[in-house]
């Protein structure tokens, strides 16, 4: 089953410049996104992840001056398959992709893909996905060999083969996700996606291309790796994080060896295209 989230409502006061401050130390603690409100913000981590003792550490929590309280609830993970038959409704993409379940009547464009998500991140419907997918539509995928970190629905994998790739390795850590993909692959009658249950980057074999659509401190923790893993002249397209991450993940990236080409922006989310020197 999906990994059972905390939500952490942080009241802050006052609370500006603080809130940013708290946010970014709690960025290092793992946390994955981050929601501002009128009082604070709230946080979201996976409950396995979640150290008490090292969140009240904080160095706000000892200023005299600023008054910081917080509730904790938990977030159960939800039946995306009973939300879809509910209220979805296919995705389009620009001209040519349409994302849709499989009760839906398939629409005459170049990519139909039919995903069913159980549980699993990648509908089509957050800006991140929509925006990674916007890549692969401009970019020649044509006989290239993709690695596709946090696969979740298996969706970029599986608009990769459609589109010509010659190999794609989609890994993710959930084991409902890799389930979720094998399915996903199933409906949409590819044969090239291999599907690994792993959080590591693999440690052997090079790629023409690296989807990431995961989240700052995963991508943070993973750049190096990515590097090592992706060919001379190889993309590196990543997505999850927010405008205001941009630059910190830019610098980082060049750092390791990758020229930043472009970026798209939805809603404040970022998808950036590299190069590898």
């Amino acid at each position: 089953m999906p990994s059972v989230y905390l939500e952490i409502d942080v009241l802050i006061d006052p609370s500006e410049p603080w809130r940013e401050i708290m946010v970014a130390q709690m960025g290092d603690l793992d946390f994955e996104s981050f929601l501002y409100t009128d009082r604070g913000f709230r946080a979201y981590i996976p409950e396995s992840n979640f150290l008490k003792d090292e969140f009240e550490k904080l160095s706000l929590f000892s200023q005299n001056d600023i008054s910081i309280s917080y509730s904790l609830k938990k977030i159960l993970p939800e039946n995306w398959n009973e939300k879809w038959e509910k209220d979805f409704s296919p995705v389009k993409i620009g001209n040519e992709c349409i994302v849709r379940a499989d009760f839906h009547q398939p629409e005459k464009v170049k990519y139909d893909l039919i995903i069913t998500p159980k549980m699993s991140f990648g509908t089509g419907h957050h800006q991140t996905t929509q925006m990674m997918i916007t890549f692969l539509l401009k970019i020649n995928c044509t006989n290239k060999k993709f690695l596709d970190m946090g696969t979740g629905t298996g969706i970029l994998s599986i608009l990769s083969e459609k589109k010509g790739a010659r190999a794609v390795h989609a890994v993710d850590f959930d084991p409902w996700c890799v389930e979720n993909t094998l399915n996903n692959i199933s409906v949409n009658n590819c044969n090239i996606i291999n599907v690994e249950l792993s959080s590591d980057v693999p440690s052997k074999g090079t790629y023409d291309v690296i989807l990431a659509n995961i989240n700052r401190n995963i991508l943070m923790d993973q750049i190096p790796f990515y590097a090592r893993r992706l060919c001379i002249g190889g993309i590196l397209l990543m997505s999850g994080f927010y405008i205001d991450d941009l630059l910190k993940i830019q610098t980082f990236s060049n750092e390791h060896g990758f020229k930043f080409i472009r970026n798209f922006i939805i809603d404040d989310w970022v998808a950036t295209e590299f190069i590898k020197s």
